[in-house]
């Protein structure tokens, strides 16, 4: 029982099969690549402000429903 590799051109390459103890430990150094990748902080700077904005229009909506409303007659 061997894995495809996720790679088509990788595969293609490739002319010898590999055995579960080989795939086993490629799989494990890609993750272990993956890990150590340092991660892009633009998608965490767009999260925090969308939390931020999200935030601050409950917070103006609280604000508005809670306020007082006074007769004007």
């Amino acid at each position: 029982m061997t894995a495809k590799p996720a790679d088509p051109k990788k595969a293609a390459d490739e002319e010898t099969p590999r055995n579960e103890t080989l795939e086993a430990a490629v799989n494990a150094k890609q993750a272990e690549d993956k890990a150590t990748k340092p991660r892009s902080n633009k998608a965490s700077f767009v999260r925090g402000a969308a939390v931020g904005v999200g935030s601050a229009a409950l917070v103006a909506a609280l604000l508005y429903a809670n306020r007082s409303r006074k007769d004007k007659n």
